[in-house]
């Protein structure tokens, strides 16, 4: 069967389960766009900008616990992907993301169009390729997809010269993918396991501290038994939020830079720490001299490299989280410890005196809306069901702190690179991917009009995202450092001069809401949920309230501002 280099993509891609493209066309890639016009089962979502596309393609794949795919032309359209594929590789998210290239006689050249995309992504890929051969194309594809799924996730970026695609071969299926220099390592060492169970047994102030590895690695079921099984209080970075149920009476809240008391408090004072599927980022350590000093810690990660890297570990463990817990629990079973749940009173008593403490608060008046209060009436009417994703900023922290997730996979949001403009098209993508879900982008001002043009590709492709825009007027998050840190000196931060939403979605046949009270909060967004199709629903919230509690920068997570 003779086939072309875009046939031979379009096959492959299908036979990896993949259903959904998001993507833009350009000269590079015509020929490919003409193959997908030509084949059924495989949806193309045409995105308003490249950026977008990947942002998409990520939301789909965390939503749908797949990998994402995206297809753009070459140079800027290649280009305008990497904050995307960036984005995706700090927080480990699969995605393939195919770029056109100018044809391999012109390659180095300067052709119009050109750039070495590979050569540019190479930092922020876990692989990348530049095809030179349409022998090698199905091989390459079937490979990328291997890469971006296995072990540590991550995006894996195909360039396809313009004559790759156009050449017509024998097509043959490729084998099964087998890298020497690449054996990802799942099965933990059970002698360092029964080390854990060892210290679970005997420790009096236990925390675990849940990551994105627990979600990506589907172990939220295994992570939620043993935290019950052993009596052991959680908490979780911004990526691990949905590993373990908001609702819990032993949920902690987030921990980190924006986290809650109790939980910066319990780690403070924790003397065993089970990390799993964390990297121990900044955000969340503070002073690592301060971080966690009288803890022995145990660091469950796939990634060997991740181990060690920012905080020094007593216990080691390299392998999935899902193998890793499961086995956890099984060596407590075999050793008899099935119950511990009267186990350290005195500790869950400490925990609840913190939470009384310093709890997540706010004061709502009677004539400005809190951001908070709109979150919270958020919750309230989703039923906490709904997958929320964020644009970065003061938006995101406030949904990660009053939107509690009791399920993995529902908030979506750009935790290691901080993109501004991320929530929409991820909004999208995971709508698509999960189309009898509700899907909320929540954003701030500034972000959101980042990538507003994807407002066109929902509307277009009747995705019913619905929007919460936190109005402030300002970039929220760098005028609280202003506020805090620089004299009030509001640099460049106020963004009074905003578009009316309103009239900019219905410009994009949309629907818009505004909301001006407190009491006004309820029911316009009960509308703008109960509304079919694409809903923005603007909220004019208190222009200078600010995320707490807050580390600041290089402080220890226990010296929090708590107002």
């Amino acid at each position: 069967m003779k086939l072309t280099g875009a046939q031979i993509l379009i096959k492959m891609i299908k036979a990896e389960g993949v259903d959904t493209i998001f993507g833009y066309p350009g000269g590079a890639v015509i020929d490919i766009y003409d193959a997908l016009a030509k084949q059924v089962g495989l949806k193309h979502i045409l995105v308003r900008h490249e950026q977008g596309a990947v942002h998409a393609a990520d939301g789909y794949a965390r939503a749908n616990k797949s990998v994402g795919v995206a297809l753009v032309t070459s140079g800027p359209g290649a280009t305008n992907t990497v904050t995307g594929i960036a984005s995706a590789h700090c927080d480990s998210i699969p995605l393939v993301v195919f770029t056109g290239q100018v044809p391999t006689g012109l390659i180095g050249n300067d052709a119009f169009q050109e750039v070495d995309i590979v050569g540019i992504t190479r930092p922020c890929t876990k692989h990348n390729y530049l095809v030179k051969s349409v022998e090698k194309l199905a091989f390459i594809i079937k490979e990328a997809f291997y890469l971006a799924r296995s072990g540590r996730p991550g995006p894996v970026l195909v360039d396809l010269p313009k004559d790759i695609v156009q050449t017509l071969v024998e097509f043959e299926e490729p084998g099964e993918i087998s890298l020497k220099s690449y054996k990802p390592t799942y099965k933990p060492n059970k002698k360092q396991l029964n080390k854990v169970v060892d210290l679970i047994s005997k420790a009096e102030r236990p925390v675990i501290f849940a990551g994105g590895g627990v979600i990506l690695s589907q172990a939220s079921e295994e992570l939620t038994r043993l935290a019950k099984m052993a009596n052991i209080p959680v908490t979780a970075s911004l990526m691990g939020l949905g590993a373990f149920p908001g609702s819990d009476p032993l949920w902690l809240g987030m921990l980190g830079m924006h986290g809650t008391y109790r939980a910066n408090m319990s780690i403070g004072h924790c003397d065993l720490m089970i990390a799993a599927g964390v990297r121990f980022d900044d955000r969340v350590t503070g002073n690592i001299s301060k971080f966690a000093p009288g803890a022995t810690i145990v660091q469950i990660d796939i990634d060997p490299t991740s181990i060690h890297k920012n905080i020094e570990v007593q216990i080691p463990i390299v392998g999935d989280c899902k193998a890793a817990l499961k086995e956890i629990i099984h060596l407590m079973e075999e050793k008899n410890f099935r119950d511990l749940t009267e186990k350290r009173p005195e500790w869950l008593s400490r925990i609840r005196e913190w939470e009384s403490a310093a709890p997540l608060k706010y004061e709502q008046s009677y004539d400005v809306i809190k951001p908070q209060y709109v979150i919270e009436k958020l919750y309230e009417l989703t039923d906490g069901k709904a997958i929320i994703t964020t644009e970065v900023g003061q938006n995101q922290m406030w949904a990660a702190q009053y939107y509690h997730f009791d399920e993995p996979n529902h908030f979506i949001t750009s935790g290691g690179l901080g993109v501004m403009g991320f929530g929409l098209p991820a909004a999208i993508g995971a709508k698509v991917a999960c189309p009898d879900k509700m899907v909320v982008d929540v954003a701030g001002d500034g972000s959101i009009q980042m990538n507003i043009q994807e407002l066109m590709t929902a509307v277009e492709s009747k995705i019913d995202v619905k929007i919460v825009i936190l109005n402030n007027r300002y970039l929220g998050m760098v005028r609280q450092w202003q506020e805090l840190f620089y004299d009030k000196v509001y640099s460049s931060t106020n963004m009074e001069n905003a578009p009316d939403f309103v009239k900019l979605a219905e410009a994009y046949g949309a629907t818009g809401l505004r909301c001006t009270k407190p009491d006004q909060v309820s029911r316009v967004l009960a509308k703008g949920l109960d509304t079919q199709g694409t809903v923005i629903m603007e909220f004019i919230v208190d222009r200078e309230e600010s995320v707490y509690p807050m580390v600041p920068a290089g402080g220890s997570i226990t010296e929090m501002l708590l107002v």
